[in-house]
């Protein structure tokens, strides 16, 4: 599965692609410079059950980490993920 990012200076989203497929696109909102929310998480149903909801989000965590950023977690399902994962605790916006 391939996880790509399109980004532009106000809202951008994250995509899985499997066989030439989208699998799940997660969209998010700029908060200002260092910061991102997450508003929307979305699975193909034909996808459901392989965890590419989590991918998209942990694809965020690493961009977040890699560009020194912090997430705001709106979206229900990426918020759920944070609640769990306490190792991706560093990117959250407090």
């Amino acid at each position: 599965m391939e996880i790509k990012q399109i980004n532009d200076t106000r809202r951008g989203y994250f995509e899985a692609i499997e066989d030439e497929k989208q699998a799940g696109k997660m969209t998010y909102t700029w908060a200002g410079d260092s910061k991102f929310i997450i508003d929307h998480t979305e699975v193909n149903e034909d996808f459901n059950g392989k965890g590419v909801g989590k991918k998209l989000v942990m694809a965020a965590v690493e961009y977040a980490r890699t560009n020194n950023l912090k997430i705001i977690p709106l979206c229900p399902f990426a918020k759920s993920v944070f609640d769990k994962v306490e190792e991706i605790h560093d990117v959250l916006f407090s």
